[in-house]
């Protein structure tokens, strides 16, 4: 067989290679994506949910982009909850349960409708590079594809080896093999090779876990959804569930410690600090006489339930016999057992902002190959390394996403930065601008640009338009509508909140942190009026976005005054063939870190670690001009 040639090809069908594959096409690109198996495209691996604290804004940066994503998990749902809703806007964190398979058959669908777009079942065991360029790919039945560019999204399958005890074997996921050779190859070309790890919990059979014994975790009274395309919201919803670990269930994993291949050393990559196996935290916070787990169902109609926060790479008889001393599972079978997995990834320092290698042009790197953990991480690099593919063959500027705009910029600039030596979660910690980039406003900041590059649709633009002038309009109303003593004391009292002296704005009143704007609507009938003008698909968001706007608007405008302070010297562009150890007023921890590094601004230099505020200093006197 004869491959025709493909502006790019794709390498893995998960959540990073399924949203590069869909945004390259989409921009005009000839693409080909080339997964080992069709039938697990875009396959939930581990929990079977997308979004929670911070990994659901990023849902909604794609979407805002013109992933699909968000669309995806709004088609695959069987459970909606909005969380940190007892905190402020900018930590309101989407979280959608999802059945799995009917995820990945949705994302099948979404990706043979794309006309530029082709699927491929093989493996790809190496790559074509000429002259310093990618040149395309070599696959394991023999094949070679030219391509232009080579995007690389092999998630854990690069050397992986599953670990179970005393037992191991190589492979990506259970039951599937592992991509080999690739790496060698790479390693080779003077790319830097670490390993990391991962796991996941037992599946057990719901028929034989007795729910009454468990505290019950329903969905939100009335959901929301991921996109801001018109899909629609959950009318039914699955519940899940809570149940706990005791002590004697932790001195049944203790028992397995000895044959652990985490604690016997087999395993040697580190694997993620904030979603650490059961006998990882039982060791670590040995004080703790109990854990909470989530006892989370896998789809409509699956009997299938995902064990969260039981993770384990424990001998399989230690993990049931611990499985069986918690209330509600003391009969409990399982599908599957937990297992840890070990796998290559390459340091992102490699990388450029674009998710561009430095050392290979035309060679993109994407998703859990970057040292990341998660669904929502690799599915946003996979976005931006498929719309920099496409725009860089297209002979256009490069698309980034700076720290202000997104969580997607914050999450790109640490690994470029930063690097990881561990598997990389994003948290809203991670952003210094969470009040700018909250999951409400992701439609707002990031979907003109994605319509100026081509990739969100007329019709997401016209939305986004529709939302920002009825949002005006309805602040404006507020802003102006009086409030008098005589007519609100009586119901301000009603709704436990002080009188007034005098005459307010109603906006004024709002920002009362005791009172919503769905309840002020009642002392302003000319607001509720213009309320009710918003067509009713984008209403609850106009009204939620002009209430986030109006409490919290010194915090947003001085957020953005330090943002624009700061973006000032973000941008001024360093050379990239400089020979730092030859400016002698940076320390020399800096001019090494520079030198390794590379970095591209002066803004990706100061956060380089080793990098000081004096150094900085020493490279605006230098390079701004």
């Amino acid at each position: 067989m004869t491959f025709e040639h493909y502006d790019i090809v794709v390498v893995g069908a998960g959540h990073a290679g399924a949203e590069a594959a869909a945004a390259a096409a989409r921009m005009g690109s000839k693409v080909l994506l080339i997964t080992q198996m069709l039938d697990t495209i875009c396959q939930m691996s581990c929990n079977p949910a997308m979004g929670g604290v911070a990994k659901g804004q990023i849902v909604r940066e794609v979407d805002a982009l013109g992933g699909w994503s968000g669309i995806v998990t709004d088609r695959s749902a069987i459970q909606f909850r909005m969380l940190n809703l007892s905190k402020g806007p900018a930590m309101w964190s989407p979280r959608a349960q999802c059945d799995r398979m009917l995820f990945s058959q949705n994302w099948r669908r979404v990706l043979e409708s794309i006309p530029n777009l082709s699927l491929w079942q093989d493996e790809v065991v190496g790559l074509k590079v000429e002259g310093g360029a990618v040149a395309g790919v070599i696959t394991r039945m023999g094949h070679e594809v030219p391509a232009k560019a080579v995007v690389l999204t092999s998630g854990t399958f690069l050397n992986g080896r599953i670990f179970i005890g005393e037992e191991s074997w190589q492979g990506g996921r259970v039951g599937e093999s592992p991509a080999v050779g690739l790496s060698d190859q790479l390693r080779e070309l003077g790319f830097e090779v670490l390993r990391l790890k991962t796991g996941t919990p037992v599946r057990v059979d719901g028929r034989t876990i007795d729910f009454d014994r468990l505290s019950i975790q329903p969905g939100d009274e009335h959901p929301s959804k991921f996109s801001f395309s018109d899909t629609k919201p959950l009318v039914e919803q699955r519940p899940c569930y809570i149940a706990n670990t005791n002590l004697r269930t932790h001195d049944i994993l203790r028992t397995g410690f000895s044959r652990s291949p985490m604690f016997t050393g087999r395993i040697q990559g580190r694997g993620p600090r904030y979603c650490p196996s059961i006998e990882d935290k039982i060791d670590r916070f040995a004080d703790k006489d109990h854990h909470q787990l989530f006892v989370e169902p896998e789809g409509w109609h699956s009997q299938s339930y995902y064990l969260n926060g039981f993770s384990s790479s424990l001998p399989l008889e230690v993990q049931l016999e611990a499985l069986h001393s918690i209330e509600g599972f003391e009969h409990a079978r399982i599908f599957k057992p937990g297992y840890a997995i070990e796998y290559d990834y390459f340091p992102p320092t490699q990388l450029v902002y674009t998710l561009e290698t430095k050392l290979v042009e035309n060679l993109f790197f994407a998703g859990q190959v970057n040292g990341t953990t998660g669904y929502e991480e690799a599915a946003c690099q996979g976005l931006m390394a498929g719309i920099n593919a496409s725009l860089k063959l297209q002979g256009r500027p490069a698309f980034v996403l700076g720290r202000s705009q997104a969580y997607i910029g914050v999450l790109i600039d640490d690994l470029v930065t930063k690097g990881v030596d561990e598997p990389y979660r994003m948290f809203t910690s991670r952003a210094e601008y969470r009040i700018l980039l909250r999951q409400d406003n992701a439609d707002q900041r990031l979907t003109p640009l994605a319509y100026a590059i081509g990739l969100a649709s007329e019709e997401r633009m016209r939305r986004v338009e529709d939302k920002q002038r009825y949002a005006s309009e309805v602040k404006s109303a507020i802003e102006h509508a009086p409030v008098l003593p005589s007519g609100a004391n009586e119901w301000l009292a009603a709704h436990q909140s002080a009188p007034l002296s005098q005459r307010i704005s109603l906006s004024s009143l709002l920002l009362r942190p005791e009172l919503t704007m769905e309840e002020l609507l009642e002392l302003s009938p000319e607001v509720a009026g213009s309320v009710q003008s918003v067509p009713e698909n984008i209403r609850e968001e106009v009204k939620h976005e002009v209430e986030t706007v109006i409490k919290y608007q010194r915090y947003i405008e001085k957020e953005q005054e330090v943002a624009n302070r700061i973006l000032k010297f973000e941008d001024i562009a360093l050379p990239s063939d400089f020979d730092y150890f030859a400016l002698t007023a940076l320390s020399y921890e800096c001019r090494e870190k520079l030198n390794r590094y590379r970095p591209s601004t002066i803004g990706q230099a100061s956060r380089i670690s080793g990098v000081s505020p004096a150094d900085v200093s020493v490279l605006l006197l230098t390079f701004a001009r």
